[in-house]
């Protein structure tokens, strides 16, 4: 705030050798209140004194900023034209303490406080005196403002400001007197934001012709008509007529039309004339007259006011309608749920309560949507309990909370502001509704339309035949979004996105049966599950995993919270723990895997193999994360299951048995690695032969313990045994031919045979580049491995060159945060210690410590690794 004040206080230099007379008034305004500054600057022009006001003076193109110090440093004196919106406005303080700054004790009265709106000047602004125009009629006011500004010197008195002494620029009539008007609401005292919207309303409206009808469409319970009452009483002053039409029925508007022809005394009272004889005299009424201004509030289309709009004359026309499509009769302004802060600022003014954080929350939980937040508020207020509160209540009971109104003003709540549109669109074709449903199950936002055609399969009928074909989609897309249901967006490549608020979906689902929710939940269940890649942990399929996480979740929370559709959610959540375990979020894989894992006890029983499957993956995910022991018990669940289930022979059994050897192994118990990846190899053996895929993954295995046994002829032996059986059934160029020539390369390098090692190496580079491109996972693996053998040639240039690729291959696949890439900086920061630069090995050193801290914790064994890493250069650099 002082830099501000410090800003506008500061004198520039004059661009001209003398410098320009300084104006007598700033006036200080809120946007709100623009029609009183108006009025306020029109007077004292009129009595002879000069004025800068934003509304005049501030133009397109100009500096905001550089304009309002312009202002505060090129005027005499400021007055500040208080209201409650003025004192809580933003950036209002900033202009009035920069004139407070210069004359605090108020000596010579450079700020002049204007009270128009009943308010409580608080801490500084309380130790000045202001001229109150509350409750005074114009004349009064007028009288009051002239005399309050005088210092010393009598000021020439001013003519009313409609009258021909007044520049037309500041003409403006009185804003303590509102126009003649039907208009059935009170203005809002708790109205926030949509500064930006009513100053695009009023620049579509300022001068036009009543043809030029602005149209302010959104959603319902998104503020359109809360922006329309503000827009009138904002600029009330610009008006000598106010109509205001409930346009949800031809009853509503006729009605509304004969209050406008009793105001405009169109009829006199023994007249008994027809409807259609009322709307046409009033629309030519208006159509002969200027300064009018007709709200057509809630109209369902814009064929519904074609009878009724003005062909013409000098008013303006707004349409509030959740309809989107006006382009053809009316210039359109979407109004949009609230910005975050909107919100929280709101509900903490709203209630008077200070809890940011729980205004935050329960902010989100509504979707930022200004009817739901007012309620939320009222009811907070009602029931006299903290923010915090009702959050929790929310989660717990969401839409019970808004069966009661405890708003001020009675009208739609938020169960039942959209019951009009769901039904319009049910009536006007079925399966739009259908499609609705659908969605309500799936994250509300970017809803892929391309997977639901795709998925047409599993949807029922009428809606299966709609999605299949693009016309009758589109048809069913564009009612949605002509009734403000649904947003489309487009992505690149042409694919299109949905989305619903997230209470539209609540309400959606509330008015299913348990039946209907049932379908509804097991179909968008269907529709993910088919799209969602099986191979999730593979970083080709991330692309898509990541457009598809959000749904999978919240299908599947649907799927928990309403214990429906149960195996399917358990799958959806397996795909996820997979897809999270490949991106190294080790945590959240674990929480998706719990989960799984607990739908598919209470739905299979404890011994069911799919309760394998899912321990087994848990199992992996505690041998990710460093805890072995946990990993262990978890993996002979599994086998136990599968032994009770398959016997002790089967090829299930197999798999358990060979991921307990690899924990084993981890453990450093290479003798019992070995004995379970021996019976891994039998049952495998015996189940499909001597040269199969699969038993060669197990005899590469024994190689790998082997190795690390130190037996390297053994270790070779059985490595080249798994590279045999796969080049037979293959081919020579498979990438699981790459696989274990890159392990053979290991072991040579362990045997010192370097030579050997980089000619096996640069065979399964060869192959993987081949068949995965120059960017691929593997390829990064293959890099690393030959900067590895070039490193202990003692070619430290090339392995570093090698290194930063495998480096960059993985930056670009996992991110710049990921143990893999922890893996790649640890080994690039050994290199350059090598090379003698120590402060280049400290940054890579150092970021593979916090990589791994951060996803495997303080006690994973690669973290301590980097650890070690890092202490051995800081020492070296003492």
């Amino acid at each position: 705030m002082d830099a501000v004040i410090s800003r506008l206080t500061q004198q520039g230099e004059s661009r001209l050798s003398e410098p320009a007379k300084k104006k007598n008034f700033f006036v200080s305004r809120t946007g709100a209140d623009a029609a009183w500054a108006k009025w306020i600057a029109a007077e004292l022009e009129a009595a002879g004194y000069s004025t800068i006001l934003q509304d005049w003076d501030f133009r397109p193109g100009h500096s905001f900023p550089g304009k309002m110090q312009d202002a505060i440093t090129g005027s005499e004196r400021t007055i500040a034209v208080l209201s409650p919106r003025y004192m809580k406005a933003e950036f209002t303080q900033p202009e009035w303490e920069a004139v407070f700054v210069q004359d605090g004790r108020g000596v010579n009265a450079l700020l002049v406080p204007v009270r128009i709106a009943a308010c409580k000047p608080e801490g500084l602004l309380a130790r000045i005196v202001y001229i109150d125009l509350v409750g005074l009629d114009e004349a009064k006011a007028r009288a009051a403002l002239l005399e309050g500004v005088k210092l010393q010197v009598e000021r020439k008195s001013g003519g009313f400001p409609g009258s021909a002494s007044r520049a037309p620029q500041t003409a403006q009539r009185f804003p303590g007197v509102f126009p003649e008007s039907n208009l059935p609401h009170l203005r809002n005292p708790n109205f926030t934001g949509r500064d930006d919207l009513l100053r695009q309303l009023r620049e579509a409206l300022k001068g036009g012709p009543a043809a030029l009808t602005q149209a302010i469409h959104g959603l319902g319970g998104v503020g359109k008509t809360q922006l329309a009452v503000e827009y009138v009483y904002r600029f009330a002053s610009d008006y000598s007529l106010v109509g205001w039409v409930h346009s949800e029925t031809v009853e509503s508007r006729n009605a509304d039309y004969e209050t406008l022809a009793k105001r405009l005394k169109l009829f006199s009272r023994e007249e008994r004339a027809e409807q259609s004889e009322v709307v046409e005299a009033v629309r030519r009424a208006l159509e002969q007259r200027d300064g009018w201004l007709l709200v057509f509030d809630n109209a369902p289309d814009p064929k519904s006011i074609v009878g009724y709009r003005p062909r013409g004359g000098g008013g303006h026309v707004i349409v509030t309608s959740r309809h989107a499509a006006w382009g053809g009769v009316a210039r359109s302004l979407r109004v949009k749920v609230w910005e975050p802060e909107e919100s929280v600022r709101f509900l903490l003014h709203r209630t008077g309560l200070n809890d940011k954080k729980a205004a935050g929350e329960l902010a989100a939980e509504l979707g930022y949507l200004p009817l739901a937040l007012e309620q939320a508020a009222a009811y907070v207020e009602h029931a006299a309990i903290s923010l915090a509160e009702y959050v929790n209540l929310f989660r717990k009971r969401r839409l019970e909370l808004f069966q009661g109104d405890w708003t001020a003003e009675e009208g739609p709540t938020v169960t039942t502001t959209w019951e009009i549109s769901f039904q319009r669109v049910r009536e006007i074709f079925p399966p739009a509704a259908n499609l609705l449903n659908l969605c309500a199950f799936f994250a509300p936002d970017d809803i892929p339309l391309d997977v639901i055609a795709e998925g047409a399969g599993d949807l029922p009928e009428p809606l299966a035949a709609v999605v299949r074909d693009p016309l009758e989609l589109n048809r069913a897309v564009g009612l949605l979004r002509d009734h403000s249901l649904v947003g489309v967006e487009a992505e690149e490549g042409g694919r299109r996105n949905l989305s619903i608020h997230r209470l539209v979906q609540a309400v959606m689902q509330h008015r299913l049966a348990r039946e209907e929710r049932e379908a509804w939940l097991g179909a968008s269940a269907k529709v993910i599950n088919r799209a969602f890649p099986f191979d999730s942990d593979e970083p080709q399929h991330w692309p898509q995993c990541e457009r598809l996480s959000p749904h999978a979740a919240q299908v599947a929370a649907h799927s928990e919270e309403a214990q429906l559709s149960l195996e399917r959610a358990s799958l959806l959540l397996n795909q996820l723990g997979q897809y999270a375990q490949g991106r190294a979020e080790l945590q959240r894989a674990r929480s998706y895997y719990e989960r799984a894992l607990a739908i598919s006890e209470k739905v299979y029983g404890p011994d069911h193999p799919n309760v394998a499957i899912r321990a087994n993956n848990i199992g992996q995910i505690l041998k990710d994360q460093g805890d072995l022991a946990g990993a262990l018990e978890w993996t002979r669940r599994a086998l136990a299951i599968d032994e009770k289930v398959y016997g002790p022979d089967h090829p299930k059994v197999a798999i358990f048995a060979n991921n307990i050897g690899q924990i084993l192994k981890d453990q450093g118990d290479l003798a019992g690695a070995q004995e379970w990846a021996q019976r891994a190899l039998a049952i495998d053996e015996k189940a499909y032969g001597p040269d199969h895929p699969t038993v060669a993954i197990r005899a590469n295995n024994i190689g790998q313990i082997l190795q690390d046994q130190g037996d390297l002829a053994g270790a070779l032996e059985w490595t080249q045994r798994a590279l045999a059986i796969n080049e037979k059934v293959y081919g020579p160029e498979h990438p699981t031919v790459a696989i274990f020539a890159n392990n053979i390369g290991q072991i040579l390098q362990d045997q010192g045979d370097l030579a050997g090692a980089l000619e096996w190496t640069r065979r399964a580079l060869a192959i993987g580049e081949k068949v995965y491109g120059p960017e691929h996972p593997t390829v990064a693996v293959l890099a690393n491995s030959i900067g590895r053998i070039l490193n202990d040639q003692g070619d430290l240039a090339g392995a570093l060159e090698w290194t930063k690729r495998a480096l960059a291959i993985d930056e670009k696949l996992y991110g710049p945060d990921h143990p893999t890439v922890a893996i790649r900086a640890n080994n690039i920061g050994t290199i350059l210690q090598a090379q003698g630069d120590l402060a280049g090995a400290l940054g890579f050193a150092q970021r593979a410590l916090r990589i791994c801290e951060e996803f495997l914790g303080r006690d994973h064994p690669h973290t301590r690794g980097a650890a070690h890493n890092l202490r051995v250069i800081q020492e070296a650099m003492k």
